[in-house]
């Protein structure tokens, strides 16, 4: 369990939530792990729960306080009081969407968190395996990544922003080979493909970049946002924009670093793809368990947020991402604060 913003984070798994008086309990083994006043809190978001009491629910619609219920990634509701601020947040955030200023100012700093962490990345390579990787093609990958951060800061637009995040993206997975250590026979990485990937790398890259994207989507939904409504990304049917705003900025810290430790660590095999007739590779169903499982493990571990100085389990990142972003919306915070990984 973790209070982070004034929500109550719920990940231990066969938790339930109950009511005692003004207080709102969570119970584990039949025993309480912890007890908050319902009055101090915004909002409860609970994975793997057993359940939560009618009594407890009743209470918390009452005094505005949402909760939001997911079965492991999967979002599957939330309760929310009949006097809340979710239309006005909604209404905030599709006009956002439409001012292309405001959508540049957000979308600038997510970008600037995604080509900062991008240069983190390669940077961790050279200071923890210099005498196994092309340590000047690297260091001459970081040089233009810095660049772009530059660049990013003083564009002045949405097309020239996707410019710099472009050129960034080349220059990044330019190198993304050289952090490949193990299993090169079958893990070569020649560049980015999605539809469909063609090789074991972007197959596996594709698969995690999905688990995130499914995971920032039910973020937005936990605060009341609309995952279909985005800023870096413009509308279109059936594409949830903001879910792909949102998971920019993690995905070298985490799904890419999560990918490269999969391969190091020889946690996946050549084994676990196979190439169907059009060449494109895929997920056999033994590899995509495995790496659910590992996913999961990874969720649990600890980092400490860079601006909320706290320690945070790395999951709860799109959750606390979002949280923010809602409160930018709503005038709470002076800009959105991106996540740049130390």
């Amino acid at each position: 369990m973790k209070k982070l913003l004034n929500t109550l984070y719920v990940t231990s798994p066969d938790a339930y939530l109950s009511l005692d008086g003004e207080n709102i309990v969570v119970r584990k083994d039949d025993e309480v792990a912890m007890r908050l006043p319902i009055h101090n809190l915004e909002a409860v978001v609970a994975f793997n729960y057993t359940g939560a009491s009618p009594a407890l629910i009743k209470k918390c619609t009452e005094n505005n306080v949402s909760i939001s219920f997911f079965s492991g990634n999967q979002y599957c509701g939330r309760f929310v009081g009949r006097e809340n601020g979710n239309v006005v947040l909604r209404k905030t955030q599709y006009g956002f969407s439409e001012d292309m200023q405001k959508c540049l100012e957000i979308a600038r700093n997510m970008i600037l968190g995604k080509v900062f962490n991008e240069r983190y990345v390669v940077n961790r390579a050279l200071r923890d395996h210099e005498m196994r990787v092309n340590t000047e093609k690297l260091r001459k990958a970081s040089e233009l990544l810095q660049k772009a951060i530059m660049n990013i800061k003083s564009c002045q637009s949405l097309g020239e922003l996707r410019g710099y995040e472009g050129e960034a993206a080349t220059v990044y997975f330019r190198v993304f080979d050289e952090l490949i250590l193990q299993n090169k026979e079958h893990f070569q990485f020649k560049g980015r493909n999605k539809r469909p990937p063609l090789d074991n790398v972007n197959a596996l890259l594709s698969f995690v970049y999905s688990l995130l994207a499914n995971e920032c989507a039910g973020a937005a939904y936990s605060v009341g946002l609309d995952p279909y409504v985005g800023f870096m990304h413009r509308d279109r049917p059936g594409r949830k924009s903001l879910a792909l705003d949102l998971m920019e900025e993690l995905r070298s810290p985490v799904a890419d670093r999560f990918v490269l430790t999969l391969i190091n660590k020889r946690l996946v095999t050549a084994n676990d793809f196979q190439e169907m007739e059009d060449h494109a590779v895929i997920m056999k169903d033994e590899g995509r368990r495995i790496v659910i499982q590992r996913w999961q493990e990874t969720k649990k571990e600890i980092i400490q947020h860079p601006f909320l100085k706290e320690k945070i389990q790395i999951g709860l990142l799109p959750y606390v991402q979002a949280l923010m972003l809602a409160r930018y919306l709503r005038g709470d915070l002076d800009a959105y604060p991106p996540f740049f990984k130390r």
